[in-house]
């Protein structure tokens, strides 16, 4: 059972899909802790609801990236963790959590990848007038959304797609396909998925 953390910025609601995979069974993971930077987030209102340790932690509250990434590595520590599932965390991951969980964290991103990366790809995409978008769940490197790919789906663009419509379609999929590529990940040590 992979003891992993998931680090998130907003609603929560692939951290909520990562926590129902885990009580139906089909994610063999134990969440040890969610990692919230946002004080206001609401992921943190649902960790509380499910039980889960939470760490709200603010990079204001610290002199540089390296201190506010050492208080949350020394929590990492305390629970054992082995693995970070980032889940909407919007925040650069820094040379201190790189060096000490290399090739042990992941990201979903919105977007096919090296297409639209950053922040706003649905919207990115949108104002682009492509077709075809989708997700990515890739490794996490010092670059922003840079890192190896895992796996990808497509999602197509409907000419009258509002960026909110194609946003609740990427999502519903983000919720299905994050377990199921973790669960890969995690129960047979691939470094990439097909879908």
């Amino acid at each position: 059972m992979k003891k992993i953390a998931v680090f998130a910025s907003g609603t929560g609601s692939n951290f909520q899909a990562l926590v129902d995979a885990v009580k139906a069974g089909t994610l063999e993971a134990e969440i040890r802790l969610l990692v919230c930077d946002q004080p206001s987030a609401s992921v943190l209102q649902r960790a509380r609801k499910e039980e889960i340790d939470r760490l709200s932690i603010s990079p204001k509250d610290f002199p540089d990236k390296g201190a506010f990434e050492t208080e949350i590595v020394q929590q990492l520590k305390l629970r054992e963790v082995e693995f970070i599932v980032l889940a909407g965390y919007m925040r650069l991951i820094g040379p201190t959590l790189l060096q000490e969980y290399p090739g042990a964290i992941v990201n979903i991103h919105p977007s096919l990848l090296p297409a639209f990366p950053g922040k706003d790809a649905i919207g990115q995409a949108i104002d682009a007038g492509v077709r075809v978008s989708g997700l990515t769940i890739h490794y996490v490197d010092a670059g922003m959304d840079t890192g190896p790919i895992i796996a990808q789906k497509e999602i197509r663009i409907h000419s009258d797609d509002t960026k909110d419509e194609l946003q609740k379609r990427i999502q519903q999929q983000e919720h299905v396909i994050y377990p199921e590529v973790l669960q890969e990940l995690f129960t047979k040590g691939k470094k990439s998925v097909s879908l």
